[in-house]
C-alpha cells in the first residue's frame, strides 16, 4: 500500500460506522462491540485517529485516545486492517498518536496491548494487558 494515499482523520463519520465495525470484527478484544455503543464510545474518546485509504474509500486503520491532558494517556483499540498490515499503516498511526499536539505536553502516553501484541514489552508485562509508554 502507498501510505502516500492514506489520510488522517481525526472522527469516524456516522457514514463509515459500519466500516469500523468491520475492522473492530478483525480484533479479538473488539469483534463483539455493538454500533449504538461505538459510536457512543467515539463520543467519548477525546481524541480519534481513523486512517482512510482514498482510492478505494476505505477506512484502513484507527485508534482511540483517553486523557486528562497533563498526566496520562491511554491509546486503545488500536487496529489496522488484517490485508493492509505490514504496510507501514500501524506506524503511521502510533506516529500520529504520539506526534499529536494535544499530547505534547502529557507526561505519560501509554498504549494499552496484550504483550504478544508489543514485542518490546520484554516479557514481564501482566498477562491481561500490558501497556507500552513514552
Amino acid at each position: 500500500m502507498d501510505l502516500r494515499d492514506v489520510e488522517l482523520r481525526d472522527r469516524v463519520e456516522a457514514e463509515r460506522l459500519p466500516q469500523l465495525m468491520e475492522l473492530f470484527a478483525s480484533g479479538w478484544w473488539t469483534a463483539d462491540r455493538v454500533a449504538d455503543d461505538v459510536a457512543a464510545m467515539l463520543g467519548a474518546s477525546d481524541l480519534v485517529f481513523a486512517l482512510l485509504h482514498r482510492p478505494d474509500d476505505r477506512l484502513v486503520g484507527f485508534a482511540r485516545v483517553l486523557t486528562d491532558g497533563v498526566y496520562l494517556a491511554l491509546v486503545l483499540d488500536v487496529l489496522v486492517a488484517p490485508d493492509v498490515r505490514g504496510s507501514g499503516v500501524g506506524a503511521m498511526l502510533m506516529d500520529a498518536v504520539v506526534r499529536h499536539p494535544r499530547l505534547a505536553q502529557v507526561r505519560s502516553v501509554e498504549l494499552v496491548c496484550q504483550p504478544e501484541l508489543f514485542p518490546s514489552t520484554g516479557g514481564g508485562a501482566s498477562p491481561s494487558r500490558s501497556a507500552a509508554r513514552r
